[in-house]
């Protein structure tokens, strides 16, 4: 897809925003918590500050919760953020479908499975927020083959469910080594906007980083060899696992190729320490913020603006489907 001129470099900010849960147990139906939620709003503000907003992808544990909707409320109020749809099959009702490892894709699910969750879901965030959900990431980014259809007959416009250059297909998910960073159209007739959640290739043979990346994963500690040695590095646009200088490289690299809109990710949890993998403590929360200050900072320099999901569509020139 070709952006329209006057759209510019701009960038976007999608929240998973979601429960608490132990990331390295098993997938569980029951017993998670939303109170990371409260950090939100004071969250969503320093965002504000640095002239971005946020797009809150929510799954059923956060919408279902009175508290972490009035969190939502507080920060769709300042008319830039938005609410989308995070699709945690686990958690989210009807649960017909055995708990097992392949059925955390969503995807992976039987059509009408997959469809009554998703229905399930789209209702609670309408009825929460007061109008209809128009952006869609599948949780572990876990798309199928009957998913864009689902969505289209929902009215959903936007997708940012593929994950650029990554493979789930050893865990029973989709493969996405194939996608790159740029948007596109898909769906029945050309309807849904894919955006994808940006991974950028930096080092000296970024030129080949898709080819070189596929045999390093072959490689025990191959990728991480060959980050270090400066050739390759895969960096997606995250302050979650990604250091800064490799993000701030990958953020100048994006722009120089030609990058229209580069696509941020963060998990809603991560607000506060103790919650995911990547902030762990007080010291990591300071290092996530310090990687949001030097990043949003540089595209401030670069005279790259945030994108609301209104400015997405009117910059996105018309499918030809």
């Amino acid at each position: 897809m070709r952006w329209r001129e006057e759209f510019g470099p701009r960038f976007t900010i999608i929240v998973d925003t979601e429960e608490e849960f132990d990331w390295s147990a098993s997938f569980a139906r029951a017993g998670h918590a939303v109170t990371a939620m409260s950090a939100l709003p004071e969250a969503a503000g320093r965002f504000r500050d640095m002239g971005a907003a946020l797009n809150m992808v929510v799954d059923y544990p956060v919408i279902a919760d009175p508290a972490a909707v009035d969190c939502l409320h507080a920060v769709v109020s300042d008319g830039r953020s938005e609410v989308g749809t995070q699709l945690h099959p686990w958690v989210n009702p009807p649960f017909d479908e055995p708990l097992t490892h392949p059925n955390s894709f969503a995807g992976n699910l039987p059509a009408q499975t997959e469809a009554a969750k998703l229905d399930a879901l789209t209702r609670a965030i309408a009825n929460a927020m007061g109008r209809a959900p128009r952006l869609y990431r599948a949780g572990r980014y876990g798309l199928g083959p009957n998913t864009f259809a689902l969505l289209g007959e929902r009215g959903y416009r936007i997708d940012s469910s593929m994950r650029a250059r990554y493979d789930y297909s050893a865990e029973a998910g989709p493969d996405f080594r194939a996608i790159g960073n740029d948007a596109f159209w898909t769906g029945a007739g050309g309807t849904i906007l894919e955006v994808p959640f940006s991974t950028v290739f930096t080092g000296r043979l970024r030129g080949s980083g898709p080819m070189i990346d596929r045999v390093a994963a072959r490689v025990p500690r191959g990728r991480g060899l060959l980050s270090r040695t400066g050739m390759v590095s895969r960096v997606s646009l995250t302050p979650e696992g990604m250091p800064l200088a490799e993000a701030r490289e990958a953020v100048r690299v994006a722009l120089g190729e030609g990058l229209r809109l580069l696509n941020f990710a963060f998990h809603s949890p991560s607000l506060v320490p103790g919650h995911t993998p990547y902030v762990r403590d007080a010291s990591d929360l300071k290092r996530f913020w310090t990687w949001w200050d030097l990043i949003l900072g540089d595209l401030a320099r670069a005279g790259v603006d945030y994108a609301t999901l209104d400015d997405i569509l009117a910059g996105a020139a018309p499918s030809l489907a």
